[in-house]
C-alpha cells in the first residue's frame, strides 16, 4: 500500500479504530491498545508499541501512520501564555493554537477550520479568509502537542481543559469536532471529562440542536450584542439565525441535561455595544437562561476599526448585570505580546474566500486617501 494511501489512525476514535483492526484481521480491544500508545505515552512509532505482534507492526507499518502537524512556530508569552503555529499543508496554510496556564489548570485553546467563514468585524482571524475545514487528526494533534510538551515539562496531568474557541466556527466542522471530541474524553486517550471541553459558536442554530443529541459538552456562545441590529454588523451570522432563534437553541440546549450553564461570550467593544442601554438589553434577553456572561476586553490588532471600553466602562457594565443576578466575570487579557489572546489569532491561511485580498485592497485604500489628505 503506498505511503498516500495511509490511514492516519491520529483522529480515529475508539470506534473507527476498532472497525480499522477488524478490517485487518486483528481483535476490536488492539483500539486500546493503540489509543493508549499514541495518546496517553506519546509514541508514534508502532516499532516501539511492543505488545504489539511483530506481524501486526508490520501491517500497521503498510496500511497506517500516526501523522502530526509540523511545528512551525513555538512562542512564550511573558504571563506564561505559550502559543504554536502549526502547518497542516506544507507552508501554504497554518492554524494557531494556545495553551493558558493557571494554578489549577491547563487549557488549551483548538483551531477547528484554516481560517474562519463567519467574517465577524471584530475579529482578525476573519480578516485571513477562509481555506478548509480541519481533518479530526489535525484536530486532535494540537491537543497531542501540547498534552505531551507538558508532560516533558514535568507536569503531573498535562493538559486539563479544552476551549474550541480557536480559529473558526467549530460546528460548521461537526463530523471532524465530534471525532475528536470523543478522543478528548476517551479513557484510553486524554480521559478528559465532558465539562472540562468547551464548544464555542456564534450561533449555527440547527448545530446547537444537533449538538443537545449527541453530547453534553460545555457550550460557550459568541453573543457580542444585545440586539439583531447591533449583531447583524458584528457577527453576520445573525442575519441567518437572528437572537431570538439563537436563544430558543440555548434554551433548548440546557433542559433536561445535566448541564449547568451556558457561556455568553461579549467582546467589549468602545462605544459600540458598552453603554447601561446595552447591559439592561442583556439582561432582558439572558434572564431566562441558566447562563454565565463572559466580558472580553478587545485585543486590538493592526488595523482594526474598534477600540477596547476603557476600564471604568467595563466595570460599571459588569456591576449592573452582576446586580440582575447574572454571575459576570471580565476576562483576563492573557498572551497579548505574542498575538495569542481572544481574537488575535490568524494562523497562515491560502484563503479560498479571497476575503483576506478584499481586506487588503480596502486598506491600502483607505491607506491612499489619509495620505491624499495629509
Amino acid at each position: 500500500m503506498s505511503d498516500t494511501a495511509k490511514v492516519n489512525l491520529l483522529g480515529l476514535n475508539r470506534q473507527a479504530l476498532e472497525a480499522f483492526f477488524v478490517e485487518l484481521g486483528e481483535k476490536p480491544f488492539r483500539a486500546r491498545q493503540l489509543m493508549q500508545w499514541v495518546h496517553q505515552r506519546g509514541i508514534t512509532d508502532f516499532n516501539l508499541m511492543t505488545d504489539l505482534s511483530k506481524v501486526l507492526r508490520e501491517k500497521l507499518q503498510s496500511a497506517a501512520e500516526v501523522s502530526l502537524p509540523e511545528v512551525c512556530l513555538d512562542q512564550k508569552s511573558a504571563d506564561g501564555t505559550h502559543k504554536w503555529l502549526l502547518h497542516v499543508d506544507g507552508v501554504d496554510n497554518a492554524i494557531e493554537c494556545v495553551l493558558i496556564p493557571e494554578k489549577n489548570r491547563q487549557t488549551l485553546c483548538i483551531s477547528s477550520q484554516v481560517g474562519c467563514t463567519l467574517n465577524c468585524s471584530f475579529c482578525s482571524t476573519a480578516k485571513q479568509g477562509f481555506n478548509r475545514n480541519l481533518t479530526s487528526a489535525e484536530i486532535i494533534g494540537q491537543l497531542y502537542l501540547a498534552h505531551h510538551a507538558l508532560l516533558r515539562e514535568g507536569s503531573d496531568k498535562g493538559i486539563t481543559n479544552v476551549v474550541m474557541m480557536g480559529m473558526g466556527e467549530p460546528l460548521l466542522n461537526y463530523d471532524a469536532v465530534m471525532a475528536a471530541l470523543d478522543i478528548m474524553g476517551d479513557d484510553f486517550a486524554y480521559g478528559l471529562s465532558k465539562r472540562r471541553v468547551t464548544i464555542s459558536t456564534a450561533g449555527v442554530v440547527p448545530a446547537i440542536k444537533q449538538l443537545r443529541e449527541s453530547t453534553d459538552v460545555s457550550l460557550a456562545v459568541s453573543l457580542h450584542a444585545p440586539n439583531n441590529e447591533l449583531r447583524d454588523q458584528l457577527v453576520p451570522l445573525n442575519r441567518k439565525y437572528p437572537i431570538k432563534e439563537l436563544l430558543a437553541a440555548c434554551r433548548e440546549y440546557v433542559q433536561g441535561h445535566n448541564r449547568r450553564r451556558i457561556t455568553f461570550e461579549y467582546v467589549m467593544l468602545k462605544d459600540i455595544n458598552d453603554s447601561l442601554e446595552h447591559a439592561r438589553q442583556l439582561v432582558k434577553l439572558l434572564s431566562d437562561i441558566p447562563s454565565k456572561l463572559n466580558l472580553i476586553p478587545f485585543n486590538p490588532y493592526p488595523h482594526a476599526i474598534y477600540q477596547c471600553s476603557d476600564q471604568a466602562t467595563i466595570d460599571r457594565f459588569r456591576d449592573y448585570v452582576v446586580s440582575k443576578g447574572i454571575v459576570t466575570v471580565t476576562r483576563k487579557t492573557r498572551g497579548d505580546d505574542i498575538d495569542a489572546a481572544c481574537g488575535q489569532l490568524v494562523g497562515r491561511v491560502k484563503d479560498k474566500s479571497r476575503r483576506s485580498q478584499k481586506y487588503q485592497l480596502s486598506l491600502e485604500k483607505l491607506t491612499g486617501q489619509v495620505n491624499a489628505a495629509n
